[in-house]
C-alpha cells in the first residue's frame, strides 16, 4: 500500500516538473501545434491551455482526439468514484454488505476471485468499446442517435459550456479522488470528512 501511494505521489510530482525547452525544427509540419487547442472545449481561464509536459507540440489531431476521450472517461470514472467514497464513508451499504469496511481497507476484504474478475471486465470492456463512436457528436457523446433529453434542440454555445463544464467537474474530481486516496491511506479522512463511519 505504501508503495502505491508513493508512486502516485512521484507520478503526481511529475506534473510540476519544469518542461524541457529544446529547438523547435522551422520546417512545417503535417501534426497541429499547441496554439491549434486553445480554442477547444475544457481550455479555460486561468490556465488557458495547460500543456506543461509540451505533449501537445506534435500532436496530431487523432492523438488529441484520443487523449480527450481519456480524460473525458477518467473524470466520469473519477466523479463516480468520489461519490462512491463519500456513500459508503458515510455508511451506506447495500443489504448483506454491511460489514464491508469503507475506502482503501473494502479491497482488502474483497476475495482474490472478485478481484480477478472486476480487473477482467474492466479490460473486456476496454477492447471492447475501444472504438465503438456510433453516431457520436464529440467523444463521450454516447447517446449514439438514441437518447435525447433536449441536448439536439439547444445551442452549440449552450453545448460547449456543458462540455467544458463536465471537463472541469471530471477534473476536479480527479483531484478529489486522489486526495480521498492519499488521505484515506494517512489514517485521517475523518478529519476532513466527519460523516459517520
Amino acid at each position: 500500500m505504501k508503495t502505491a501511494i508513493l508512486a502516485s505521489l512521484i507520478a503526481s510530482a511529475a506534473a510540476f516538473a519544469p518542461a524541457q525547452q529544446g529547438a523547435h525544427s522551422s520546417t512545417p509540419s503535417s501534426s497541429l501545434q499547441a496554439k491549434d487547442y486553445a480554442s477547444e472545449v475544457g481550455v479555460q481561464a486561468p490556465l488557458g491551455l495547460w500543456d506543461p509536459l509540451n505533449i501537445l507540440d506534435s500532436a496530431s489531431e487523432e492523438k488529441y482526439d484520443r487523449l480527450r476521450a481519456t480524460e473525458i472517461k477518467h473524470g466520469r470514472v473519477a466523479m463516480l468514484g468520489v461519490v462512491g467514497y463519500l456513500v459508503t464513508y458515510a455508511g451506506v451499504r447495500w443489504p448483506g454488505l454491511e460489514e464491508v469496511p469503507a475506502g482503501w481497507a473494502a479491497w482488502k476484504a474483497l476475495p482474490d476471485e472478485v478481484v480477478g474478475q472486476m480487473v477482467a471486465s474492466w479490460i473486456f470492456m476496454e477492447i471492447a468499446n475501444r472504438d465503438q463512436t456510433g453516431d457520436a457528436e464529440f467523444d463521450g457523446d454516447f447517446r449514439n442517435g438514441y437518447l435525447d433529453f433536449g441536448w439536439d434542440s439547444q445551442s452549440a454555445e449552450w453545448k460547449a459550456k456543458k462540455r467544458a463544464i463536465e471537463l472541469n467537474q471530471g477534473r476536479a474530481a480527479q483531484m478529489g479522488l486522489l486526495g480521498l486516496m492519499v488521505h484515506d491511506a494517512m489514517g485521517n479522512v475523518g478529519a476532513i470528512l466527519p460523516l459517520a463511519k
